[in-house]
């Protein structure tokens, strides 16, 4: 076979995993129930050869993908002879292979002779997974026990007989288990056809040859993430950013980072982070573990496969018993709150080094504005409004509004929807002006929206960021401004905390409020022309444009 013919047989097969763990996720975003789901595309899958190491992943979360490793090592553990056919595994439990209860692996394994060849697996955020709040996300559970609940590696289907005992015990612990146990459906769906079809691709060109792919793929990437390694500037950086709330005090929660550049690797080190805390923001190490990946990749300007191979390249040190690393029993039910924030540190840890591509801060990660309760008509219902804010200015251009951070990949919800779907109206939702980082390149807009209640009462969980300590800008850029959440009631208003579980009742008001983005450069350089079309746009006020970038209102396109 000549260097062409290798070359095209290697793509072909690395084209044809994609698609597989492609097409896992599509056919879940089409056949889920959940709005958690169907609508934000909150859920990853992927492909792993038979030792668990990742080898293609889907178009979704990169949060959850780096997570998965850990995943299959649990399952292994527990079934260390592997899955026969016609097994899937699920689990949620996160001191047994898991993230947080909400987020539930479904593993299910490819087989060839009689052979496990490799596995497909899918993780999905569940509407809700039992435990004291509504919706299994609230930052203010005290240990895992009141989370939710926690299944380690089992089997949901056991030689194709489906585990109706465990169904059983899932339906009596969760709010909504008509839609829980159809997600789940379809998550085993996923996980069965895409094990299906990596047979059927093994079956196709030879185990050996797939065997030979597989390393080749792995490798590729492992070289391509040390070439890219190889441009960065060798050394050590340092950085502090701070969760100001952890879902129980307001005592500032700091993450420290230090990144070394060298020898083909990286190695992302958090000693001198805080110790877990009394909320439930801590982070397991598998999500701290997959955060940083998340933002090494990000700041590829190749493309480079994660997989195995880029996994080898990234070390991550971290402490047990920190707020990146919990011991049982602590609550991990906000551990994205920990995992945004270790984005942001790395790069600002990288931002002098790698300057040409880091980021300021944004809106600290997306909002989670949950509320659970019964209808006028005594159904139960459950809104996990997630609200995307800001990304704070690039190095050759400003923030965008309305995205979710680059490690979570999922969407604003449209309002049509909300208002069709759950007992809520959506009074107002859009940019609020000024907001954004002054600086040569401006941070994005914060986003406003609000929702008020029409079910008789309910529970409402928020989970915000960036509360108190605003967005970092960079090389002269200014923060971006702070989020902020009011209930409106009777006329008043009271702020609340930026983690916090409370009752609401018919009439309220919830008005939210994100964080937008931190400049970048000196606000005085900032382009005349992209002054005036802030104002035009309503993006910047007049006023604002004077104080913030010195305008004169004799300055005119």
């Amino acid at each position: 076979m000549n260097r062409i013919d290798e070359v095209l047989r290697f793509e072909t097969l690395r084209s044809e995993l994609q698609t597989i763990a492609d097409e896992i996720a599509v056919r879940l975003a089409k056949s889920s129930f959940s709005p958690v789901i169907r609508d934000y595309l909150d859920f990853s899958t992927a492909l792993c050869d038979p030792g668990g190491r990742l080898v293609a992943q889907g178009f979704s979360l990169p949060l959850h993908l780096g997570s998965i490793p850990r995943a299959i090592e649990a399952v292994l553990a527990r079934f260390p002879e592997g899955l026969a056919p016609g097994d899937v595994v699920i689990l949620n439990d996160p001191y047994n292979g898991g993230m947080h209860l909400p987020d539930v692996f479904c593993i299910s394994g490819a087989h060839h002779d009689g052979e496990v060849v490799g596995y497909a697996v899918v993780v999905a955020h569940h509407a809700d997974i039992g435990g004291r709040v509504p919706g299994g996300s609230a930052a203010d559970s005290r240990e895992i026990f009141e989370e939710g609940l926690r299944l380690p590696p089992v089997h949901l289907v056991e030689r194709g007989k489906t585990n109706e005992a465990l169904l059983e015990v899932i339906r009596s612990n969760v709010r909504l288990p008509d839609i829980l146990v159809a997600d789940l459906d379809a998550q085993r769906a996923g996980c069965e056809s895409g094990s299906s079809e990596l047979a059927a691709l093994v079956d196709r060109v030879g185990r050996a040859q797939f065997e030979v792919a597989v390393e080749q793929i792995i490798d590729h990437s492992r070289r391509s993430l040390e070439a890219v390694i190889a441009t960065w500037p060798k050394g050590c950086y340092e950085f502090t950013d701070v969760e100001d709330h952890d879902g129980i005090s307001d005592n500032p929660v700091s993450i420290h980072v230090r990144v070394e550049i060298g020898d083909g690797r990286i190695v992302i080190d958090f000693a001198g982070t805080a110790d877990q805390v009394g909320g439930s923001i801590n982070s397991t190490l598998s999500f701290t573990e997959s955060a940083c990946y998340a933002a090494i990749r990000a700041l590829c300007t190749d493309e480079v496969p994660v997989n195995a191979g880029f996994i080898s390249l990234v070390k991550v040190r971290t402490t047990p018993g920190t707020v990146v690393h919990a011991r049982f029993p602590a609550g991990v039910a906000a551990r994205g709150v920990i995992g945004y924030r270790v984005i942001e540190c790395i790069f600002g840890a990288l931002s002098d080094a790698l300057g040409d591509r880091i980021p300021a801060a944004g809106d600290g990660g997306t909002s989670g504005i949950r509320i659970g309760g019964y209808t006028t008509e005594g159904e139960r219902f459950q809104l996990n409004d997630i609200v995307c804010g800001a990304w704070g200015a690039r190095p050759d251009r400003d923030g965008i509004e309305g995205a979710a951070t680059l490690a979570a990949n999922v969407s604003n919800r449209p309002v049509e929807i909300v208002e069709r779907e759950d007992p809520v109206r959506i009074l107002s939702y859009g940019f609020v002006p000024d907001s954004g980082g002054p600086g040569e390149f401006r941070g994005g807009l914060a986003i406003r929206r609000a929702i008020q209640l029409l079910a008789p009462g309910a529970t409402l969980n928020l989970r915000t960021h960036r509360n108190l300590t605003p967005p970092y800008g960079l090389h002269g850029g200014h923060p971006g401004s702070v989020s902020a959440t009011l209930l409106r009631r009777d006329g008043r208003s009271e702020q609340l905390p930026a983690k916090v579980t409370t009752r609401i009742i018919a009439g309220d008001i919830i008005e939210h409020t994100t964080a937008s983005g931190g400049g970048i450069g000196d606000p005085a350089e900032r382009d005349r022309e992209a002054v005036l079309l802030d104002i035009d746009e309503g993006k910047v006020t007049r006023a604002h444009a004077r104080a913030a970038y010195g305008f004169k209102d004799e300055e005119t396109a």
